[in-house]
């Protein structure tokens, strides 16, 4: 059975309200000759960064893909794929911020980045550990969920108030 793993709700709107925070003011600030151009900026700005969002992963009884949009391929993401038989370990490294992040390794020595912001991720961990035998117990989100809660809330707080001045 094919399970779909699409990127975190919260890792979505976090990207997307920090995007248009820091951008809606743009079109309104700038002078009259330049008013086209960054309205078609900004728009095109915010379709890249909601289909950057998009991607997923796949599993299936036989492996494990991840999927990335054109948009994504052409900024250097690339789409992956193992069988579940070729994965022999899973590897930790610790981030510069004190996380860590997960690879899979494969017998033929390559290394494939573990999806760590996925929507149900417990049940993608379940079907990892299923699938290949290896313990996922330490295994868990990138970030605590709750710093991508709080700058969707600081992110919509300042298009507030942005919006607030600019009727006033």
């Amino acid at each position: 059975m094919i399970e779909k793993f699409k990127t975190l709700f919260f890792v979505k709107s976090s990207l997307i309200s920090l995007y248009l925070a820091l951008t809606i003011p743009i079109p309104f600030v700038s002078i009259d000759i330049l008013k086209t151009p960054s309205i078609t900026t900004f728009v095109l700005g915010l379709y890249l960064i909601i289909n950057i969002t998009n991607d997923y992963v796949e599993t299936c009884n036989n492996k494990i893909s991840y999927k990335t949009s054109l948009i994504s391929k052409a900024l250097g993401k690339k789409n992956w794929e193992i069988p579940w038989k070729d994965i022999k370990s899973i590897e930790s490294l610790p981030t510069s911020q004190g996380s860590k992040v997960y690879y899979f390794n494969t017998y033929q020595g390559d290394n494939f980045l573990v999806p760590q912001r996925v929507e149900n991720f417990e049940k993608f961990l379940l079907i990892v550990s299923k699938n290949t035998g290896i313990a996922i117990n330490e295994i868990s989100y990138l970030s605590p969920l709750w710093t991508y809660k709080l700058l969707t809330l600081l992110s919509v707080l300042m298009i507030v108030g942005e919006l607030f001045a600019f009727l006033n």
